[in-house]
């Protein structure tokens, strides 16, 4: 049975955290696997991304406003949450091997009159 590897990061943009959990994920094929993000503040409307990104890569984009698939994004990857929110996840459902790599969500907030964009 073949073994991978999921890892997220924190990430700090100046007045937002994002928070990613778990850490890390070690899953089997076939598995569902939710990833966790959490922001400081609450995001601009519906505007929270998830990317995935593999050695060497650039990052690709999966999922955006929240829940819609990007094109050529399986079907597996499902994202969910609400507009101005602090909560989201991705869910992964019959994961595969090739889907190992560093899962990321970016979001854009509206703070003290100014657009803030993690990254």
């Amino acid at each position: 049975e073949e073994w991978s590897v999921i890892s997220l990061s924190l990430i700090v943009s100046g007045q937002v955290t994002v928070t990613q959990t778990p850490r890390e994920i070690t899953f089997q094929p076939q598995d569902t696997v939710v990833l966790n993000c959490r922001t400081s503040s609450g995001i601009q409307s519906n505007l929270l991304a998830w990317y995935q990104q593999k050695p060497g890569e650039a990052p690709k984009l999966l999922i955006y406003d929240i829940n819609s698939r990007y094109t050529g994004t399986p079907e597996r990857f499902s994202g969910s949450g609400s507009r101005g929110g602090s909560v989201f996840t991705l869910t992964i459902s019959s994961i595969q091997a090739e889907d190992a790599g560093d899962y990321y969500c970016q979001s854009v907030h509206y703070i003290s009159s100014s657009y803030v964009f993690t990254q």
